[in-house]
């Protein structure tokens, strides 16, 4: 047995010693003093300081959940001497995390302010990325009102069933009596949950104004397509400096990416100017972003700040002459590219267009928005599309009567037609490849390297403390590398 000098656990220039340094000498934590001012009642209360370190240690080494710090803060030395001794309960971390939403802001700009003044901040190049993190709640509990009600509905007839084959089973083993009561119990608080749901709040309107999926348990929440299929939770976006990946904002959101580039920015701003820097931060500066950011609103926003901004249209890899043998190592038969407007020949006699068999398409309707332009559109006879060969190449889909060419009219250009030139430019294409290597690693810090794949919390308010703090960490972990602190 050797005695364990815990001072000499964290030694200088390792993580845990940079969140102990960052935390003790550089964070303000009188913004925790109304909640933990229990002098004159109650127990005495762990610091909040002693708190955060644990949590930072914890997300830093790939631990997520409270019962796993607690387990640390008893089993690893490390841990404990952050701790100080101390062996804070799961409830008491938990607790902790889920009500930091009034003094996250406050130390994340801390952290920030740490940054600045060590000159890791480039603060010319900026990328923008998200990724899509299951909540903690189930697709099974996400419909409608009305297919929730109808969940209910089959949910309180089981219950019925269930207590029907209790009555009956009276002289079954003590064993499957209480498996039969358990199935009841929760059976009772399934039924409980959707009623009190369905009673408390309202249906959710989509931005088309109808009804959207609701979730009875995390409501907030929503169902998001990633590549790895549809997951119920939320949009965590992170605003990336260039010049070593310090993270300038970062914030969860129910919405895909094109809505979020505004609050985004508007956030980074807040926080940029609580460092000290001027309004006008962004002014002139590059900020790069993928296709899911490419919008009208988006891009009328970048101008309205004045940000050079690089975000992509999502076919700009088809107009990319270095990727056009991207689907030359794709096995099996290749699908024939559908005609476009360039297969189809214009006649401006009779003013009609031919399609690639030789058929009329004739003037159907003018000066047609769709979305961001105008067109005129044309159209086929259903006689000659129900029987020509072409057909499947030809028609968007196979039940489809005929086709329809919609022709572009003569608009001045536009902020789309704009940003597709710019990204199709040479130092478009030089500047926009940066952002892959700018932006991606964070989120492969603390996506994979940290194991945040998911968040414990719920609602939004919850989960946006839990990404902050782990933004936070990834902060300091830069910090660690490139920083040197006194």
């Amino acid at each position: 047995m050797l005695p364990i000098s815990l001072e000499n656990q964290i030694l200088p220039g390792s993580l845990e010693h940079t969140i102990h340094e960052v935390v003790e000498k550089h964070m303000d934590l009188s913004v925790f003093d109304q909640r933990y001012n229990n002098d004159e009642t109650g127990a005495t209360a762990i610091h909040p300081k002693i708190l955060l370190k644990v949590i930072l240690l914890a997300y830093a080494r790939g631990l997520l959940s409270s019962r796993q710090i607690e387990r640390a803060c008893v089993e690893n030395v490390t841990f404990i001497a952050l701790a100080c001794g101390y062996s804070p309960d799961h409830s008491t971390i938990a607790n902790f995390v889920s009500t930091m939403q009034a003094e996250i802001e406050s130390l994340f700009c801390d952290v920030l302010l740490v940054c600045e003044e060590m000159n890791l901040l480039g603060g010319s190049h900026f990328s923008l990325d998200g990724v899509k993190l299951s909540a903690n709640v189930s697709k099974e509990w996400s419909g409608t009102f009305d297919e929730l009600k109808r969940k209910r509905d089959k949910l309180q007839e089981k219950l019925q069933q269930a207590m029907a084959e209790h009555r009956q089973a009276d002289a079954q083993p003590e064993v499957e009596l209480e498996r039969q009561q358990q199935r009841e119990r929760r059976l009772q608080r399934a039924v409980e949950r959707l009623e009190q749901f369905l009673q408390s709040e309202q249906p959710k309107t989509g931005s088309d104004g109808k009804e959207i999926q609701s979730n009875a348990v995390d409501n907030e929440s929503v169902k998001m397509p990633t590549a790895h299929g549809v997951v119920q939770g939320y949009n965590a976006q992170a605003l990336v400096d260039s010049k070593h990946q310090i993270i300038l904002a970062a914030e969860a959101f129910a919405t895909q990416d094109h809505d979020n580039l505004e609050p985004m920015l508007t956030g980074a701003k807040k926080n940029l100017k609580a460092i000290g820097k001027d309004e006008t931060f962004f002014q002139g500066k590059t900020l790069t972003a993928d296709s899911n950011y490419h919008s009208v609103e988006s891009l009328v926003f970048c101008q309205t700040e004045g940000v050079d901004a690089y975000i992509p249209d999502i076919h700009f890899r088809k107009r990319d002459e270095r990727f056009a043998d991207r689907d030359r190592f794709k096995g099996g038969r290749q699908k024939e590219a559908p005609f476009s407007l360039t297969d189809f020949t214009f006649d401006p006699d009779r003013q009609r267009y031919l399609c690639p068999q030789g058929r009329e398409l004739t003037l159907h309707a003018r000066s047609q928005r769709n979305r961001y332009r105008i067109y005129d559109v044309y159209h086929a006879h259903p006689q000659d599309c129900a029987a020509c060969p072409l057909r499947e190449r030809c028609l968007s889909k196979p039940s489809a009567s005929r086709r329809y060419l919609s022709v572009p009219t003569t608009q001045p250009p536009n902020l789309l037609d704009e940003m597709k030139a710019k990204i199709d430019s040479p130092q478009g294409k030089k500047i926009y490849a940066r952002r892959l290597a700018m932006v991606e690693p964070v989120f492969a810090n603390i996506c994979v390297h940290k194991h945040m794949n998911r968040f414990t919390l719920r609602s939004k308010a919850k989960v946006d403390v839990q990404w902050r703090l782990y933004a936070l960490v990834h902060n300091i972990g830069k910090i660690c590398v490139f920083g040197t602190l006194n």
